[in-house]
């Protein structure tokens, strides 16, 4: 008695009815969306179907003289997809043979964008794709919650090592750019920046002023440098600026007035103008050297700076610069602050 083809339809949508001749009368939804196009009706089901056990199945009448086997196959297309299949004969010399994926249904799921419609509703392959699904979002939260994880880290990290007024790096930061390039015995040029009457713009214009100076000032280093150099504020009109392997004294001598020279410039602030200069001290690591060593030299080079008259800099030398408090030497003049 033959089964009402409506009904195979709706119960097995992978299903592939044979007649006699082992050409293929009717199949299922589900079937028919994995030929991609291609017509199954009328086709030698061994046409669409690769049989890989039992290999002995080469015909319709091989495939009768095995019912309730279970069948191991592949479609003949590009993507090779495997396929368990079990045949019933259907009493009129045909067979009906029902599909499944076995353990490739998720590929083939991704495959043929599949959905739970194109599964029988009893199907354990629905529970599988729910398991699936629900496997694939949990993945998905997790690596979503990894990442705004990472970027609060990231985040946290940027601002543990900046400067909230100038967005420079700070003295955190460039301690630690600091501590690596010595570690590295990488040469390297070390700038420390005083302003020259900064405190005049707070005490006349106010600390708002103040502000937009030290903004102002911060803008001018971050020209005057490279990408891969260093700017940190480091008190309240302090810098300092790490020079990556510049130690040639005309190159840094060159930056020190660029930056000197912008930096007198007068910066405007609500119809005013404020009115700063700088001092800069320099030091040089060629070898092994400690970070407060470093800093202690450009300390004493910048009250050279100061001592000399201010808005100019000097280099560190352990010759012509003595402790806190002691006379400069002679040759180290106003006029040429970049000697020595």
């Amino acid at each position: 008695m033959m089964v009402d083809p409506e009904i195979l339809m709706r119960l097995l949508p992978m299903h592939a009815r044979l007649n006699p001749t082992g050409h293929i009368l009717q199949a299922g939804p589900t079937l028919t969306k994995l030929s991609e196009g291609r017509r199954l009706v009328g086709c030698r089901f061994l046409e669409v179907f690769e049989i890989c056990r039992p290999r002995a199945i080469k015909s319709m009448e091989a495939l009768l003289a095995t019912p309730g086997r279970k069948l191991h196959m592949r479609l003949r297309d590009r993507r090779r997809t495997q396929l368990k299949g079990f045949a019933v004969p259907d009493g009129s010399g045909g067979a009906v043979l029902d599909l499944s994926f076995g353990i490739s249904v998720v590929d083939a799921v991704r495959d043929y964008g599949l959905t739970s419609t194109d599964f029988s509703p009893t199907d354990l392959t629905i529970e599988m794709l729910y398991l699936v699904e629900a496997k694939s979002a949990a993945m998905e939260a997790s690596r979503t919650l990894n990442k705004r994880l990472e970027g609060a880290k990231i985040a946290a990290e940027e601002r543990a090592f900046t400067d909230t007024l100038t967005g420079l790096r700070n003295r955190r930061a460039c301690d630690h750019v600091l501590d690596r390039r010595l570690r590295n015995r990488e040469p390297f040029a070390l700038m420390q920046v005083d302003l020259d009457f900064f405190k005049q713009v707070n005490d006349s214009l106010g600390h708002a002023a103040g502000d937009h100076v030290l903004r102002q000032v911060a803008g001018i280093m971050l020209n005057e440098v490279r990408q891969i150099d260093t700017v940190a504020r480091v008190g309240g009109d302090e810098f300092l600026i790490v020079l990556d392997g510049i130690t040639d004294h005309a190159i840094l001598s060159s930056i020190a007035r660029r930056l000197i020279e912008r930096i007198e410039s007068p910066i405007p602030y609500e119809g005013e103008e404020c009115r700063i200069s700088a001092s800069i001290g320099i030091a040089i690591n060629r070898g092994d050297q400690a970070r407060d060593s470093l800093c202690q030299q450009t300390d004493l080079a910048l009250y050279a700076s100061k001592r000399g008259g201010r808005g100019r800099h000097q280099f560190y030398n352990r010759t012509a610069i003595g402790a806190p408090g002691l006379p400069r030497d002679p040759s180290l003049t106003a006029g040429h602050p970049e000697e020595g």
